[in-house]
């Protein structure tokens, strides 16, 4: 076990000294900072400017409504309609006291059409927001509504709703099926990157020591099956180090800098709430379970191809097969986010194979915990005979030098091997 233990260390602290280790470990956090926050900086610069909008309403009947759609995101300056204003408010937009000034016409109360002007568009989500109040402005003008049905006729308008009743005992509701379908693709993202990243780490790992003819005095002092389970601990520590360094940012991020966030836009604040609806503790913990198991069983199969190839060349034509095995599953991700409960999600999701990619969407889409538990007992196992069979190609060709093996050449190692 101390030979095991020295592997490991080797292994993880090569890795964790290494500057592009440190680089992706900081950068990949410090980018999502950056992501969101500079937005919000430069959004925060004209904020203010852009927060005032005047309202020009020709019509005289939309102005009290397209108030109303705008909400608390415009402070909104009334101006009567006049001969000169369109030159007055294009003045105090080039004088910076206004972010530009909305147009109501006639064209507008007969086909929605409205004229915005001002110096720069204004945000996707703004522009939106002022499409929309000036629309159901003029459709609840058009229809004739009155206040008191203001409400249903809002709904009316958006679209209407259909609400879906789960009978069985399991599943989500609408607010938390759409977070589900979100956090459902990317977790299962990455883990499928993950596991390909330090799968692959383990295979060029013991590739460069076998291309170096080093593994041979390696060898003389570690058994074979000690290197290999080293190799694949140790780089799996590595692969446990970035992660937990990525999920405590990722909470945090969630749980301080989203609240700051929902308070600078307001926008923000459905995906807060969507983000309150899902399992996260259960969604980490079960995220690390499939990471540990696929991380086992992918590495175990990159570390026979690299040992029974004898060159980089080889090891890419090789390790084909084994990358397959985790492209399929993101194949069938989306219609396995669309249905988790689905008879194509339910059995694929219990392929070994596949289970570590699509089981954990369908734990956040609201399949039952015994099938969650099933794929993980049928992950495990397969990790074990797996890791036999490779452990026995591992210790024939972590010393073999020239032509790659046949598949009956392989067969006959596994065989023989004691």
């Amino acid at each position: 076990m101390k030979i095991v233990l020295a592997v490991i260390r080797r292994e993880y602290l090569q890795r964790v000294r290494n500057r592009w280790f440190i680089l992706s470990t900081a950068g990949i956090p410090l980018l999502m900072i950056a992501g969101m926050a500079i937005p919000i900086i430069m959004e925060a610069r004209s904020d203010a400017r852009e927060r005032v909008i005047v309202i020009v309403d020709q019509t005289g009947a939309l102005y009290d409504d397209v108030v109303e759609g705008l909400g608390e995101s415009f402070e909104v300056e009334r101006v009567p309609y006049t001969q000169d204003v369109i030159q007055e408010l294009d003045e105090r937009i080039a004088e910076g006291q206004i972010g530009g000034f909305l147009l109501l016409d006639d064209e507008t109360m007969s086909a929605g059409n409205a004229v915005f002007r001002g110096n720069e568009k204004p945000g996707t989500v703004r522009r939106m927001r002022i499409q929309r109040a000036v629309v159901q402005s003029v459709l609840r003008s058009r229809l004739g509504e009155t206040r008191s049905d203001e409400q249903g006729l809002d709904a009316l308008l958006s679209g209407g709703d259909i609400q879906y009743v789960n009978l069985v005992e399991y599943g989500l509701a609408d607010g938390e099926r759409e977070a589900g379908m979100v956090a459902g693709f990317v977790g299962a993202f990455m883990l499928y990157m993950v596991i390909l990243l330090y799968g692959v780490q383990v295979m060029r790992a013991v590739l460069e020591e076998k291309t170096t003819r080093i593994v041979e005095i390696i060898i003389s002092t570690v058994k074979p099956w000690q290197l290999m389970l080293g190799k694949i601990l140790g780089v799996g520590a590595v692969g446990l180090t970035q992660l937990a360094i990525w999920m405590l940012c990722l909470v945090l991020l969630a749980t301080v800098g989203l609240p700051y966030l929902v308070v600078a836009r307001p926008e923000l604040l459905e995906v807060k709430e969507l983000l309150d609806l899902l399992p996260i503790g259960g969604g980490i913990v079960l995220f690390l379970a499939f990471f540990v198991t696929g991380y086992f069983l992918y590495s175990s199969l990159y570390a026979a191809v690299a040992a029974m190839c004898s060159s980089d060349e080889e090891a890419q034509q090789s390790q084909l097969p084994v990358t397959m095995l985790l492209i399929v599953p993101m194949m069938f991700l989306a219609p396995t986010m669309e249905d988790p409960n689905g008879p194509l999600a339910t059995w694929l999701s219990f392929v070994p194979f596949f289970s570590p990619v699509l089981m954990f969407p369908r734990y956040i889409g609201g399949a039952p915990l015994w099938q969650v538990g099933l794929s993980l007992v049928l992950v495990a196992l397969t990790v074990v005979a797996v890791a036999w069979v490779a452990g026995r190609i591992y210790r024939v060709g972590i010393l073999m030098q020239g032509k790659r093996p046949t598949l009956p050449e392989l067969m006959r190692w596994v065989r023989e091997s004691s």
